[in-house]
C-alpha cells in the first residue's frame, strides 16, 4: 500500500503559470475503468482482494481505509492509496465520502 496527498507536487513553471503543483499519481498502458464510489454515513465496503491495481483518492468527505495488517488509517478529501492486485483492504466512512477510482490491469505509481 502506498499513501499519498493530492496538491504536493512539482510546480509548474511553464506556461506563464502561476501558483499551480502538478502531481503525476500513476500511469496507464492498459485500458482503465475510472469512477466514483460514495459511501454514506456510516457506510462499508467490506474486506476484498483488489482484482486488479486501484487507485482510490477521497474528493469529497472523510472516511477510512484498513490494509491487510488490520491498521484504520483516515483519509480526508485530497488524500489517497493505491493498492496493488491481490491487495486486502476494506474502506468506510462515518460521515460519508466520494472517492475518484481507478482500476487497470496494469497501473504503476511514477518512479519521478
Amino acid at each position: 500500500m502506498q499513501l499519498f496527498k493530492v496538491g504536493v507536487g512539482q510546480r509548474i513553471s511553464n506556461y506563464n503559470s502561476v501558483s499551480a503543483l502538478y502531481l503525476k499519481i500513476l500511469k496507464t498502458e492498459e485500458p482503465t475503468n475510472i469512477g466514483f464510489i460514495d459511501i454514506e454515513q456510516g457506510g462499508i465496503v467490506g474486506y476484498h482482494k483488489a482484482p486488479v491495481p486501484q487507485l482510490f483518492i477521497v474528493i469529497q468527505g472523510e472516511g477510512w481505509i484498513e490494509g491487510e495488517d488490520n491498521t484504520r488509517i483516515t483519509l480526508k478529501s485530497g488524500e489517497g492509496v493505491f493498492w496493488d492486485k491481490g491487495e486486502g483492504h476494506a474502506s468506510g466512512s462515518e460521515k460519508g465520502l466520494t472517492a475518484l477510482i481507478l482500476q487497470s490491469e496494469i497501473l504503476a505509481m511514477p518512479t519521478a
